[in-house]
């Protein structure tokens, strides 16, 4: 085939379309694995970002779904590549994901502008997975379609279908009280998880796969199907099909679909949702990667006119089967409607309104209309104060409504392991009206910002009966759980922010509706005490944990390192450069 004949407008017509030693080099490579000069005619190379794992079961399922993208592609005349990546196995992953979210987008991010591909197909579901992948595609621009995991289909115990995370707490708590025993623990145990896919309530997956949608990055109405229902294979194949369409038309790329307007949508869905507060750290790292200016005040802002409509656990009564058998993200997008930009772009080319145009929710039970919501507010919120000077959150779907305002003494415990050790201490001085504080939990104290932030409520606490607390860390807490706990103090107690400087009995008022929470303790006061801190010693003094200290930024900006940022000047980056330059002389 001669070089006139080769297709060079497509990207990876770089690699391939020349008649050269690089193109020769490049195409014999993939003769291996089953490629013939006729897949070199100027069809699309859709690279497919493989997050299957073994340590990962929300992804367990990928190499079947990888499958039928790689049958879609080829259907609609283009070439599938898989290529893996990091797999974040929420559960399993030590100290926390989180810590390797960042990683993981990196390595997301130079596969797909290292390899010959003309798209992308990103397979991701659990909780720091997908952030992740959409993290690193942004960042180089190759029109982009998501599939997610989609839920885990729930089995039942005690007359109740379980949603994972919720109920293992609960379980938790029972036991610790005493209401539960080994017995108890034992068969659920062999229930809590049943098939692949994320956690089955409105948890930090879930809501990342939901707000994808709302994103405009996966197809409507994609992420609330089964994970093994057959409506999954059949949409990734659909999937494959997007990409290569999207693949010769040259898009709609990230950067065209990722506006300030799409992320207001987004912020939009998760309040309506009751969706997990770590979706704020994900989508304000994302937003810095596309160079959209969004804070906390957005956050805030929007769920102040945004009313909760969703009833899933961990703050209602429902699961994701539910949620899609009402009519799925679709239906939410579409009752959210006077408050959305519809006339926005999505991945299909199509607006977000005509993907949700005649869309309803079929159960008013799970999806309140509009006009009759659960809630006047979202299900978030975002509180400043001398304790939090750069903003701290809260899940209130899930809080306690007569905590959300309160004053109490504080009962600080220095780290994890101090909550550990003294938590049930019969002689731990602390009431119902105590405020329990953790530090050295956030990007650079935990470090990563664990999963730490539903504090136990101390046992001697548990058997007078109080099941909740006023609780305040620099920690994230997961999506499944629950409680009046205040998340994502910034900034953080490794830091030097006010949170360092709290001691016990020091009272702490927080107050959601007016966005406030203050440490009442004189300034001069408080000044003497920084003059007395010492800078915590690095957990990290190489490797990634070493860069991960050097560069994360505070959870105010999605805890991104700050070499990652997109800056105003920068444009897309998805060239491929010096491809075997200078190997072509004497060809």
């Amino acid at each position: 085939m001669s070089s006139q004949d080769r297709d060079r407008t497509l990207r990876s017509g770089r690699w391939f379309g020349t008649d050269d030693l690089s193109g020769f080099a490049h195409r014999s490579t993939l003769t291996p694995i089953g490629l013939s000069p006729e897949h070199f005619d100027g069809r699309p190379f859709v690279g497919i970002a493989q997050s299957w794992s073994d340590f990962a079961p929300c992804n367990a399922h990928f190499r079947q779904v990888a499958e039928h993208v790689k049958r879609g592609v080829a259907e609609a005349g283009g070439v599938a590549l898989e290529f893996p990546t990091i797999s974040l196995g929420e559960n399993l992953a030590k100290p926390t994901a989180m810590l390797f979210r960042n990683l993981m987008a990196m390595d997301v991010e130079e596969s797909i502008r290292m390899y010959p591909m003309d798209a992308v197909v990103l397979l991701g579901g659990c909780d720091k997975t997908l952030p992740a992948q959409l993290m690193g595609a942004a960042s180089v621009d190759l029109p982009t379609v998501v599939v997610t995991a989609g839920p885990t289909s729930p089995r039942s115990y005690g007359g109740r279908r379980l949603g994972g995370g919720t109920d293992a707490w609960k379980l938790a708590e029972r036991v610790r009280s005493g209401a539960a025993d080994g017995s108890d623990v034992a068969a659920m145990e062999a229930a809590i998880m049943s098939t692949p896919g994320h956690c089955n309530e409105m948890g930090s997956a879930s809501t990342i796969t939901a707000v994808s949608e709302a994103l405009g990055l996966a197809p409507a109405g994609s992420s609330t199907v089964p994970a093994m229902d057959g409506r999954r294979l059949a949409g990734a194949a659909a999937a494959g099909w997007l990409a290569v369409r999207m693949a010769r038309d040259g898009g709609p790329q990230p950067s065209r679909i990722l506006s300030r307007e799409m992320f207001e949508n987004a912020i939009t869905l998760l309040m309506a949702l009751g969706g997990s507060t770590n979706t704020i750290v994900h989508l304000l790292a994302l937003a810095g990667r596309v160079g959209v200016e969004l804070g906390l005040d957005d956050f805030a802002r929007i769920s102040a006119r945004t009313p909760l409509l969703a009833n899933l656990r961990p703050s209602g009564e429902f699961l994701l089967q539910d949620l899609d058998a009402a009519g799925g993200v679709p239906a939410m997008l579409a009752e959210l409607a006077p408050l959305l930009h519809l006339d926005v772009p999505t991945v299909t080319g199509r607006t977000l309104g005509e993907e949700v145009a005649g869309a309803k929710a079929t159960d008013r039970s799970v999806i309140a209309s509009l006009d009759e919501p659960r809630a006047p507010t979202g299900g978030l919120a975002v509180v400043h104060g001398s304790l939090a000077p750069g903003g701290a959150v809260i899940k209130t779907s899930a809080a306690s409504p007569e905590l959300c305002v309160h004053r109490g003494p504080a009962v600080v415990f220095e780290n994890v392991r101090d909550l550990a050790a003294r938590i049930d201490d019969p002689e731990l001085d602390v009431e119902p009206s105590s405020v329990l504080v953790l530090r050295n939990s956030g990007p650079k104290g935990g470090p990563g910002m664990p999963e730490w932030g539903m504090l136990p409520i101390p046992a001697k606490l548990l058997a007078r009966g109080v099941t909740d607390m006023v609780r305040v860390s620099d920690a994230r807490m997961s999506g499944t759980a629950f409680g009046t706990n205040v998340l994502h103090v910034a900034p953080e107690s490794a830091a030097g922010g006010p949170l360092a400087l709290v001691r016990d009995g020091d009272p702490i008022v927080l107050d959601v509706p007016a966005g406030r929470l203050d440490l009442e303790v004189d300034p001069a006061e408080l000044e003497r005490r920084r003059a007395e801190l010492r800078p915590p010693t690095p957990r990290y003094r190489r490797g990634y944990g070493a860069l991960y200290l050097r560069h994360v930024q505070q959870s105010d900006k999605g805890c991104d390192f700050d070499f990652l940022a997109k800056h105003p000047e920068e444009g897309p980056d998805n060239e491929a450069e010096g491809i075997l330059e200078g190997w072509h002389g004497g060809w």
